[in-house]
């Protein structure tokens, strides 16, 4: 499965959008730049395994070694000292960045308990659209007996669209269920 969504977006999507905004280019046209999929893990201040766990689930979902990231400030209430780990988070491009999207929409999106759809109001001005998912169960590729514990993870969708309206139309031609507002 090699990149169809980008297929898709090239033969179809591109001339579609370049037909609604008027855009006088095909260099005009939104396109996905690239996805970030984070994961804090607040326990790994008193517990390092979590921190692995999260790593190999990231590694998993993704197909790619994710960056572990460090607190830039130390804050005495959370027990928290600057560089400690606390997260982890990769980033993806190009084909990997549509064999994931794919996945997310097609597979990921469906497996949610009563699902009605994303909210279309999690975008953040500039086009670009963030999703917090509850688990990292609802990919196939993780094995419900080997995980230790349920953790969140937020996809962060960054594409070149100038605005909310362009990126909206933009992840609905790529298969976003957005829900009525």
């Amino acid at each position: 499965m090699v990149a169809r969504l980008r297929d898709k977006y090239t033969s179809d999507i591109r001339p579609t959008m370049r037909e609604e905004f008027k855009y006088r280019n095909d260099l005009e046209v939104p396109k996905l730049d690239k996805i970030v999929i984070n994961i804090g893990v607040g326990e790994a201040i008193a517990n390092n395994r979590a921190l692995d766990a999260a790593v190999n689930d990231l590694t998993l979902i993704t197909g790619q070694k994710p960056v572990v990231t460090r607190a830039k400030k130390s804050i005495a209430a959370f027990r928290l000292r600057a560089g400690m780990p606390i997260g982890t988070m990769v980033t993806l491009r190009g084909d990997r960045m549509y064999e994931f999207l794919d996945r997310l929409v097609n597979t990921a999106l469906p497996r949610v308990r009563d699902f009605r759809g994303v909210s279309p109001k999690s975008f953040d001005g500039r086009g670009n659209y963030t999703l917090g998912l509850n688990e990292q169960l609802l990919f196939p590729e993780i094995e419900y007996d080997k995980v230790d514990k349920t953790r969140g993870m937020e996809v962060s969708i960054v594409t070149t669209a100038k605005s909310d309206e362009e990126g909206r139309r933009l992840l609905g031609l790529l298969g976003m269920p957005f829900r009525e507002s």
